[in-house]
């Protein structure tokens, strides 16, 4: 091992070990932390890039994961000592031609740009207020019958949902059932995994989503406690975190299994609701399935079934 990669080994283990509580290595907490967050960011991210990918070499005895810190600095066109400056959460503020540069030299896609501009900004924006479900809201949700439909705020608490939308993700409704915050459910209850057949991809999901809130409510002390539980909690959580991973998926579909239904296939959209003075938006997940297709029959004899038990219960 070469003087250089020794170096920046022992320089990253000691940042490693100073992640370990990840709710406040990513941003909840303050300007400061919110510093911090940028350059474990820029780290995890510069630690996924192989130098073949960027047209250089790497070699049997290189030991430093991903690219080195000279080497990423030279591909965005930096100094080493202004790079590690930030790495290291002593310089502020970076231009954004600076941060396009090292954008495109980690490759961050759409998602990951923009959680680099909000870190770099530390914009303070004070503990995230309430998110509240409006009656409109509810009724919208009640009247799509026949589509699983669910709310949630910045921190994937599960603040409203429609009858089916509940039965499909695992008897959300149901008193001291499964956990209402989807992230707590994917990382610390094992029937999470029965429901979602690609337990990774939600995982991810999740853990991308927590990211990007976390540094746009560096303050919010809710959703560091959240985030730290889980670190404590889920070995699979701390490993995802520590990756930088940063996913938002607006569409697409998703695989879903049901004890009744069976494992269905469904198409999916993500709705913003706009923040209301004093709140924060709402993000509505609406579900379906094409006509005649076997899905789609699976979703009409369950909403079915369900309806009959809304209204036996009443």
């Amino acid at each position: 091992m070469d003087g250089v990669d020794q170096m920046e080994r022992i320089e990253d283990n000691r940042a490693d070990a100073d992640r370990t509580d990840a709710g406040r290595s990513e941003g909840t907490g303050g300007t400061g932390d919110t510093r911090r967050a940028l350059g474990g960011f820029l780290r995890a991210r510069r630690g996924r890039v192989t130098p073949e990918n960027v047209g250089l070499t790497g070699g049997s005895r290189r030991r430093v994961r991903g690219l080195r810190r000279e080497e990423l600095a030279q591909l965005a066109g930096i100094s080493v000592d202004y790079y590690q400056r930030l790495e290291q959460g002593r310089a502020t503020q970076p231009s954004p031609e600076v941060l396009d540069a090292l954008a495109r030299a980690l490759g961050l896609d759409a998602a990951e740009r923009g959680h680099l501009a909000t870190l770099a900004a530390g914009d303070r924006r004070g503990p995230a207020p309430r998110a509240r479900v409006s009656p409109l809201l509810q009724r919208l949700l009640d009247s799509l019958t026949h589509f699983p439909v669910f709310a949630t705020n910045h921190r994937l608490d599960v603040v409203a949902w429609n009858p089916l939308g509940a039965e499909l993700l695992g008897g959300l409704a149901e008193s001291g059932g499964r956990d209402r915050n989807n992230a707590g459910f994917l990382f610390l209850d094992p029937a999470s995994r029965l429901v979602h057949p690609d337990w990774q991809d939600r995982a991810a999901e999740a853990v991308g989503q927590l990211r990007v809130s976390a540094g746009r409510y560096p303050d919010d002390a809710e959703l560091s406690g959240l985030i730290g539980e889980l670190s404590a909690r889920s070995a699979e959580f701390r490993r995802i975190w520590d990756s930088g991973e940063v996913v938002m998926c607006a569409a697409g579909r998703k695989r879903l299994r049901h004890p009744e239904a069976g494992l269905l296939t469904l198409d999916f959209e993500t709705l913003h609701v706009p923040a209301s003075p004093g709140e924060t938006g709402l993000v509505v997940h609406v579900f379906s399935a094409d006509e005649g297709t076997p899905e789609a029959a699976a979703l009409a004899r369950l909403a079915t079934a369900v309806a009959g038990r809304t209204s036996a219960g009443r």
